[in-house]
């Protein structure tokens, strides 16, 4: 069989095609051809290979200026003759860069291993008639491969022929979005005969195809195209031709890493370091200039004992401060800690673990819990400002009823009647009659992509108990349309080579003839099916959003509809659209002309077939219009409640109506019944408006009432106006003004929103003054954009498929988990995180200011105070776990509390912990205690015979004493920040100091006395055996602990009687049954108890808090005047009227309500 295949597998505009030899049998031999060179079809996703592993990973570790500081310390210490050993700085540098690299190439190796599974794998190959194994890297482009069922497609194949006698094969792409509902694909109609190896292997033809292009969202749609990662569902084989292979294929190219997020934390790092490294720099140039002043004395630079060598005399004196200078810089370079960043890079690690495992966020519907694709933004969760959140999928559960629909403007809403058809309407129809019903329904039945399939071979997917099929579609709201249709009457049967079947109410059978499907997408917003029935006439059906279907109708049949459309929207439904005409063959022919040309092009494809649909789909008649309800999710009211308590402002950008977005936000409790809602909507403001110079923004008020909680409502074609100003215009001063206005609103909503334009909100917000932390979440690939571009990205595990989890930086199952993984997790990965942080440089410093002081003791010769050994262990050994545990494990405060009470939230908020003020006493602290370890035991060594043998302790001696005082301090330090103790932390807390004293014995040779010849020799045995040294270490010790010891207890003193002062209150009110005043015992409760309303009221009252009550609860909201009274809003049930009581302890009346058995959330507490 020969023929010329032209095949155009994406909708972007080419950058040159390439040419495809099926078979790899040229058509004819007088055709010119030249041979192309394509990639093999290997997958490499692995970043080092075994030969590059070591320099390439070298080279990006000592990008990090950390690293590359070390590295240059150590070879000075190399080069130049340095007081300390190069290894007390080689050491620590080679255990951070080892145990990366281990990292780093661990995760290296998965990706290797995961890449060999696919590569690796057995795949079928036509050749000569036969089938041939081979391994899929072998695949070349232009190889007939054979797919069977349940298999991945292992590249990019042109679907040739199928087992199914109508050419059509059913797919999942669970693997490239993770949507498991099966979507159709279709073969190459001139090949759909040759469903055999040999007819296949007769097949001669090319195929003419754009170069790779990675536009895998786009190319989902086009019916001959079979992605790499997609799996062959219900279907026992299919024919296809590999056109793009390995790196080439679409799921290869549409693979990007993401950009790499800094968190507020590593920015503060950089910060602090840049402080330490000029107190550093500080200490080896005073240092250096006191030596040479010193030495300006003949006796003190060249002493008796101690001439220099004339090697020594004949040095340049500059070059002589240089080496002193660095060597002092060797000296003191402890104070920068290199081990906090591979201490850090652990804790995130293994932190995000805690997440994965919290059996709360797991979900049993989906079986699965959390998901963290990024522990480098751990703390980031508890310094969100701003939460930007899709709405459909993730505020609602995506799971699509049928509640009612209209016909001409005549709503219909009860079940069908045998008799009379539709039971009940809301008046008579006008012209069709009960054929418009029928056509209607018929329309539902045929405008969608739904597949039938047998139940009991579809997983997980909803099914009839009295049908033995299921409906399966890539969109819920397709299958609930098509199962309100079979409510009233008409059931989809399904689709059998290109005919649709459908039962009427009469129990008879129809087919209709499927011509083309003009698919849906996100810019025409509708969805049309050409069909041909069987007497032969021809329909456009279409189905659409109202503001895409009205502007192609009559405009006479609109406001009949619209009403109706309006009013479900306000309600909360979602709305389509439905409308018809019918064609004659004349205008088919044309079309399908117009639409053939346009799939076939090769160059500017996407332009060409929308301007196809766009003649397509004009001058149709409205029918209808449906109704469908996406419920809420479970707790999502209380969850929105929770993030605006603990101080994060929500935004809603989704790209459904106004009214159903509008409705909502409502219900979800975004919007109060007291919000004044400003409207920045092409309705309200207007086109002209916008492009004129007026200096005012309508719906604004000009001044801002404290007491008023404002929401702002805005569009997209508004927002792209303010967004993108024309250049001529004085409208380039909205976005300065708008911005202004969503910073003083307490929640914004932005309906009709494109995927772009989510974005550009959260940029717009992110780059604001203060760059405040921002956090998006969505369940859709049309949130993506958003997800990325926030600081924090959270994808929800939705029904919509899995990019947005994909690309988020954490998942999880449900909007209601946000609650704890913020509040909770967020909060205390922030504490644990700056605690580490602080203590790091905190501890350092106290190690190396002992040594800058013994400078001034001996004589700034450079002489260390410490030995070697401590020198390199202090921070891998001595003091790395402790503070490791209890960045994994503290809880200052119990999980529980902190999810019940969001305010806890708002005192971490805005990096508070490493602001500069905690920095300088965490400083301030560490020179404290360094000054009491070093003037403590020199004033002990003031009497140098510390044994009653009158036996004299050197200088090893003194600077043992130091660093044993100093180990024991920072490590009882930590022991006293503890408030959640484990037996890790007592283990790994004691087990140190244990651990460091039994060290100390071994390398004073005590244990191995293979060690005698070093100065360490028995100095720590020596030590111990004086009282003096005892006392001196038990004291200083004590000393240095005491400003902290004090400063607990006075915090804890403050707390209890701020604790005894909110929970003791005396107030007076009045209740329903008797109006009489009653006096309130002493209330001891939790701050997150359930309070009945009347209490509650008095509650806001007493502290001076607005007290609002709705049918549902009673909430309060913090008031910046003082509230004279608890207000009932007219919300308020009637049939519990208020009461009005007088408060003898404070002269003063309240006004407060009470609903009938409702308890209330306590949601602000002073």
């Amino acid at each position: 069989m020969d023929c010329r295949l032209r095949v155009c597998a994406g909708e972007e505009k080419r950058v040159g095609t390439r040419t495809v030899v099926v078979g790899h049998r040229p058509v004819s031999e007088t055709d010119a051809y030249v041979a192309q060179k394509f990639c093999d079809n290997r997958i490499v996703s692995s970043k080092y290979t075994l030969w590059n592993f070591l320099p390439k990973n070298l080279f990006e570790q000592f990008r990090r200026i950390a690293n590359f500081y070390f590295l240059i310390i150590f070879l000075v210490q190399v080069i130049v003759d340095t007081p300390t050993s190069p290894v007390t700085s080689g050491l620590p540098l080679f255990f951070v860069i080892t145990v990366t690299a281990i990292k780093q190439g661990y995760e290296d190796w998965l990706r290797h291993r995961a890449d060999n599974e696919v590569n690796k794998s057995n795949v079928f190959i036509v050749e000569n008639a036969k089938q041939v194994q081979k391994e899929s890297e072998k695949i070349k482009v232009g190889d007939i491969v054979e797919v069977k069922a349940d298999e991945t497609f292992p590249c990019d194949l042109i679907f040739l022929a199928s087992s199914s006698p109508d050419g059509t094969c059913y797919v999942t792409t669970a693997s490239l979005d993770g949507e498991s509902n099966f979507k159709t694909h279709y073969a190459v109609r001139d090949t759909t005969v040759l469903c055999t190896d040999e007819a296949i292997d007769t097949l001669t033809a090319t195929i003419e195809c754009e170069q790779p292009q990675p536009d895998l969202y786009k190319s989902l749609g086009p019916e001959n195209l079979l992605l790499k990662g997609a799996t062959l569902k219900n279907t026992q084989k299919i024919y296809g031709v590999a056109v793009y292979t390995g790196m080439e294929t679409k799921m290869a190219l549409n693979y990007q890493g993401k950009s790499q997020k800094r968190s507020a934390v590593e920015k503060s790092i950089n910060g602090f370091l840049i402080v330490y490294l000029c107190i550093l720099l500080s200490k080896a140039t005073v240092c250096t200039t006191l030596k040479y002043v010193w030495q300006s004395n003949p006796f003190n630079d060249e002493p008796w004992y101690n001439e220099k060598t004339k090697k020594e005399k004949e040095t340049f004196k500059v070059l002589r401060m240089f080496t002193d200078f660095l060597s002092f810089m060797v000296l003191f370079n402890f104070i920068i800690p290199v081990s906090m960043y591979v201490t850090v890079e652990m804790q995130k690690f293994l932190g995000s673990f805690f997440i994965s495992w919290d059996k709360e966020m797991y979900d049993e519907e989906i079986k699965e819990g959390a998901l963290v694709n990024t522990s480098d933004l751990n703390e980031e969760l508890g310094q969100v400002e701003y939460v930007f959140t899709d709405k459909t999928g993730t505020l609602t559960e995506n799971s699509m009823e049928f509640i009612e629909c209209c016909i001409d403007g005549h709503k219909y809403k009860d079940c069908i009647s045998e008799v009379d058809g539709f039971s009940q309407t809301d008046g008579p129809l006008k012209y069709y009659g009960k054929s418009r019903e029928e056509l209607f329904l018929r329309a539902l039945c045929l405008c969608h992509t739904v597949q039938i399939k047998e139940a009991d071979q579809v997983d997980g997917l909803m099914g009839h108990p009295e049908r033995k099929y299921t409906y399966i579609s890539s969109s819920p709201d397709e299958i609930a349309l098509v199962k309100g249709a079979e409510k009233y009457g008409f059931t989809f049967l399904g689709l059998e080579n290109d005919f649709m079947k459908i039962r009427n109410q009469k129990n008879e059978t129809e087919m209709y003839q499927l011509l083309h499907v003009l698919n849906f997408d996100p810019v025409r917003r509708r969805m049309s099916v050409i069909v041909r029935t069987t007497t032969g006439k021809l329909f456009l059906f279409c189905k659409g959003a109202d503001s895409s279907i009205f502007p192609r109708v009559q405009q006479e049949e609109i406001q009949q509809t619209k009403v109706h459309v309006d009013r479900n929207a306000m309600d909360g439904y979602r709305t389509l659209c439905v409308a018809f005409k019918e064609l004659t063959q004349k205008e088919y022919d044309k079309i399908d002309k117009q639409l053939n040309e346009a799939k076939m092009a090769l160059q500017d494809r996407e332009e060409k077939m929308a301007k196809v649909f766009e003649d397509t789909e004009a001058d149709m008649h409205l029918i209808g219009a449906t109704a469908v309800e996406d419920r809420l999710q479970e707790q999502l009211a209380e969850t929105i409640e929770a993030l605006h308590a603990a101080g994060m402002k929500v935004w809603v950008l989704t790209g459904d109506k106004m009214e159903t977005a509008k409705s909502t936000c409502y219900a979800c409790r975004l919007f109060q019944t007291s919000t004044e809602l400003l409207e920045l909507t092409a309705r309200t403001v207007g086109v002209n408006f916008l492009m004129s110079d007026s200096k005012h923004v309508p719906c604004v008020p000009r001044s801002w009432t404290l007491t008023q909680e404002y929401g702002l409502i805005i569009d997209g074609a508004t927002l792209s106006l303010i967004l993108n100003p024309s250049q001529d215009s004085g409208s380039s001063n909205y976005k300065n003004i708008f911005l202004q206005i969503c910073l003083k609103c307490a929640a914004v909503l932005c309906c009709r929103m494109a995927p772009l334009q989510k974005a550009q909100i959260v940029r717009m917000v992110k780059n604001t003054k203060g760059s405040p932390i921002t956090l998006s979440v969505g369940d859709g690939a049309n949130d993506v954009s958003m997800i990325l571009e926030a600081h924090v990205g959270i994808g929800i595990k939705g029904k919509e498929g899995r990019q947005a989890s994909r690309n988020s930086d954490y998942a999880v199952p449900k909007f209601k988990h946000l609650r704890k993984l913020l509040l909770a997790h967020g909060h205390l990965y922030y504490v644990r995180i700056a605690h580490l942080v602080q203590y790091f440089f905190y501890k350092n410093l106290c190690f190396i200011l002992p040594q800058f002081l013994y400078q001034f003791f001996c004589g700034f010769s450079q002489q260390p105070l410490y030995d070697a050994a401590y020198l390199t262990m202090y921070n891998i050994c001595f003091t790395s776990l402790p503070i490791l545990a209890y960045s994994l494990l503290e809880q200052h405060i119990n999980i529980d509390t902190l999810t019940s009470d969001p305010q806890l939230y708002m005192k971490v908020s805005d990096n508070a912990m490493l602001q500069w003020r905690p920095f300088l006493y965490w400083t301030f602290l560490g020179a404290f205690e360094g000054l009491v370890f070093f003037f403590g035991v020199y004033f002990l060594f003031q009497n140098s015979s510390l044994e009653d043998n009158g036996k004299v302790f050197g200088n090893w001696t003194f600077g043992t004493i130091v660093f044993t005082v100093l180990v024991f301090t920072v490590t009882l330090k930590l022991a006293l920040d503890t408030r959640f103790w484990t037996w890790m932390n007592h283990f790994v807390i004691w087990g140190s100091l244990a651990f460091y004293v039994f060290f100390s014995f071994f390398w004073g040779g005590v244990i191995w006395p293979f060690l005698k010849q070093q100065r360490m020799y028995f100095v720590f045995t020596h030590m111990l055996t004086s009282v003096s040294t005892w006392l001196a270490i038990i004291l200083l010790i004590f000393i240095s602990l005491f400003p902290e010891i004090l400063l607990i207890v006075l915090k804890s003193i403050k707390e209890k009687n701020h604790q005894v002062r909110n929970e003791v209150m005396y107030c007076c009110f009045a209740t329903p049954a008797d109006g009489d005043c009653q006096q309130c015992q002493a209330h001891h409760s939790h701050p997150a108890e359930s309070l009945p309303c009347s209490l509650l009221a008095q509650r806001c009252w007493a502290s001076q808090q607005h007290c609002t009550v709705t049918p549902a609860a009673l909430h309060c909201h913090p008031s910046r005047v003082p509230a004279a009274a608890c207000a009932c809003p007219p919300s308020c049930s009637p049939s519990f009227p208020a009461a009005a009581a007088a408060s003898p302890a404070l002269g003063q009346h309240v006004v407060c309500c009470q609903p009938a058995l409702t308890s209330c959330h306590w949601v602000s507490w002073p």
